[in-house]
């Protein structure tokens, strides 16, 4: 028979039973209102004061809450406030790129000769054709742009040129500004939840080394205590 401390119930205790941390107890003559009550000392062992408790265990009491508190709160900050940085980035250079590029409606006039298909600003074109169009003030200009799949002479086109006359895609739409912010966003929370994670998993990983370690030692003192007891 022994008694479990702080309670003043007395239990008989099997020898070959595991009893420890986490283990269901049953009390004879408990009610469910004692039963739960006893579940809910179980389940927060590792935060009261009782002989079964070791620093490690303080440890990863501890590490779980700041676990908690940083997927929960850290992670989606991290995600908010990455995805505000790449957005601000991103209005930047678009504008930048408006400001530097002009947009001129052409028409297109002819091929150039031996030019291989290319991906420019995310749209497939198939070829560099010559373009014309009219300036306001300067009268009718002639260029080399590159134009969609399937365009054919004497069809009008949207192109974009820079300051030195280079055909260049257009700048990135608000959408696409959006797009890269919510990615931005999305990998941050999840490289943080991946690192808080593998530091959970570290951190456990040691504790258990040390919890093991501290049973022991403590089954070192009581082992032979317990064998003069049944010699």
């Amino acid at each position: 028979m022994n008694e479990v401390r702080g309670t003043g119930y007395q239990i008989h205790v099997d020898s070959h039973a595991y009893v420890g941390p986490g283990a269901p107890v049953r009390l004879p003559g408990s009610g469910d209102g004692e039963e739960a009550e006893m579940r809910t000392r179980v389940r927060a062992w590792r935060w009261r004061r009782n002989p079964l408790r070791r620093r490690s265990d303080v440890v990863e009491a501890w590490t779980v809450l700041v676990v908690a508190v940083l997927l929960f709160l850290g992670a989606p900050l991290a995600g908010a406030l990455a995805g505000w940085w790449a957005h601000g980035e991103a209005q930047q250079t678009a504008a930048a790129q408006r400001e530097d590029r002009r947009h001129v409606r052409a028409e297109v006039v002819g091929r150039t000769p031996d030019t291989l298909p290319a991906v420019q600003g995310g749209r497939e074109y198939s070829y560099r054709a010559t373009v014309r169009w009219t300036e306001p003030g300067e009268g009718p200009r002639t260029g080399t742009a590159r134009v969609p799949v399937g365009t054919r002479p004497g069809q009008t086109v949207d192109v974009w040129f820079d300051g030195r006359g280079r055909s260049v895609a257009p700048p990135p739409s608000a959408a696409t500004v959006w797009q890269h912010s919510l990615t931005m966003g999305v990998c941050a929370t999840g490289g943080t939840v991946a690192v808080v994670l593998l530091g959970q998993a570290a951190v456990r990983r040691v504790a258990n080394r040390h919890r093991m370690a501290e049973w022991e030692r403590a089954w070192a003192r009581t082992e032979p205590e317990w064998t003069r007891r049944r010699a």
